[in-house]
């Protein structure tokens, strides 16, 4: 029998957005099978007339209101062996999960947060704000976090190491010594220092995490690719195939609506970048890694995000996966398949138990990324990755410069680009992916 459970309500937890979740934040724990659902989406009038139980009610158990699915011992233990030889090593240690590594605490290595304090402090400079009693606004703030001043803030942004022991830079010395400045000199130093001395890139706590299978482009990397970890693996990679494509039929099966919706995107893309006989381009890989409370992003928000987890010796304890918005728990061991909506529903993980030093909780999010369908097929965004590295390496380039990736604005809109992939892969795919380049006195033999 399959548990069936549709929530009363939706709590309000915003205010575990990035900090672990413990047993106070959950109610039910499941670990049997299990289908849970958001509250029925009936209006007021319908639910006074009404006199059946949602959790045998379609309306109640409408699959674009899941929460998520929970089946036991889904996969066989080939399976799971192949996934962990072909994706463990995925994992590396990174600083790029964002909210989901937890609260930042102390220093990230040798490198100082910004914390709540210095934020507030530069936000008074750069927009003052005018105290309603007469009382100095910097004095309050610093009475405010006299007793936590060490709190990192959520911005998750570290000072300059070079910049601040060059200028032999102390936060608090520098305020005192700007506070009485006129308002628009004042803002200009704050503005010097939240430009210059504070790094642009956010970070997050270390983890061990990565990416298998392929992603899209964005601004610094601007063409579809395999993740490194299967561009250097592919053999490797592609022994966690029968539990990829086991795991798309099971998906298939419980969430056949979902599941449509995700084919649909994925015959849109080319499926080089797709996991043979699956819905999926991306798995996200953690090792031994408790998530604070997030959302997912990325994903096709009317598809759905899949959970594994899968281990070496599956010898730990704890790490169950919380949903604290509608306060049920997960305990997925090694085996169990959980499909869940991490795009919609907030989730986290309470304390994870290693018993033993070998010990590993490899955990996948397996997923279509939405902005896949951006890219042209896999020949174009070959040809766009090769137009960047032959920049890069083209030292009588006019844009080269010491350490430059390549790449600068306006690219894909240059002659150089077009003449590049009209070289490549003729004129018919030229105009087929760049239309704007074809000029005026040809239009009328293009569209002959």
């Amino acid at each position: 029998m399959v548990k069936v459970i549709v929530a009363e309500r939706k709590y309000d937890a915003s205010h575990l957005l990035g900090q672990f979740p413990t047993e106070k934040d959950y109610d039910f724990l499941i670990e049997e099978d299990c289908d849970v659902y958001m509250p029925a989406d009936c209006d007021l009038a319908t639910q006074a007339d009404c006199d059946k139980d949602c959790s045998s009610c379609q309306t109640g158990m409408d699959e674009k209101r899941i929460v998520l699915k929970f089946r036991k011992n889904f996969f066989t233990k080939e399976q799971q062996d192949m996934a962990y030889a072909g994706l463990r090593d995925a994992a590396t240690e990174s600083q790029n999960r964002g909210i989901a590594a937890g609260p930042r605490l102390g220093s990230l290595g040798n490198r100082e947060w910004v914390t709540d304090y210095e934020y507030e402090i530069l936000d008074q400079l750069l927009k003052p704000a005018q105290n309603l009693f007469g009382e100095d606004p910097i004095e309050e703030i610093r009475k405010k976090h006299k007793e936590r001043k060490s709190t990192a803030s959520n911005r998750a942004r570290v000072w300059s190491i070079e910049r601040v022991k060059k200028e032999n830079f102390k936060f608090d010395e520098w305020v005192d010594s700007v506070k009485n400045l006129p308002q628009d000199e004042a803002k200009d130093k704050a503005e010097y220092v939240a430009e210059k001395l504070i790094c642009a890139t956010t970070y997050a706590n270390s983890v061990h995490s990565g990416i298998a299978g392929w992603f899209d482009r964005y601004p610094r990397i601007p063409y579809g690719r395999a993740t490194s970890y299967t561009r250097d693996h592919y053999e490797k990679f592609k022994l966690s195939y029968p539990f990829l494509q086991h795991l798309a039929k099971g998906f298939k099966e419980l969430l056949p609506w979902r599941y449509e919706n995700q084919m649909k995107a994925a015959s849109k893309i080319d499926p080089g970048y797709l996991v043979p006989g699956t819905p999926f381009t991306t798995i996200t890989v953690n090792k031994s890694f408790r998530t604070a409370c997030h959302y997912d992003a990325g994903d096709l928000n009317e598809g759905l995000s899949n959970l594994l987890v899968i281990s070496n010796n599956g010898n730990y304890k704890g790490c169950y996966l919380v949903a604290p918005e509608y306060r049920v728990a997960v305990n997925p061991r090694p085996g169990d398949l959980l499909l869940i909506n991490n795009h919609e529903v907030m989730h986290g993980n309470t304390q994870i138990e290693l018993m033993d030093e070998e010990a590993e909780r490899i955990s996948l999010v397996c997923y279509f990324r939405e902005k896949m369908m951006e890219l042209g097929s896999k020949e174009y965004e070959d040809t766009r990755y090769q137009f960047v590295e032959d920049r890069r390496h083209n030292k009588e380039h006019p844009d080269q410069r010491p350490l430059w990736n390549g790449v600068s604005e306006g690219m894909w809109l240059s002659d150089e680009w077009y003449e590049y992939l009209e070289k490549r892969l003729g004129t018919e795919q030229l105009h087929k992916y760049h239309p704007e380049s074809i000029k005026s006195g040809s239009l009328d033999e293009f569209f002959a």
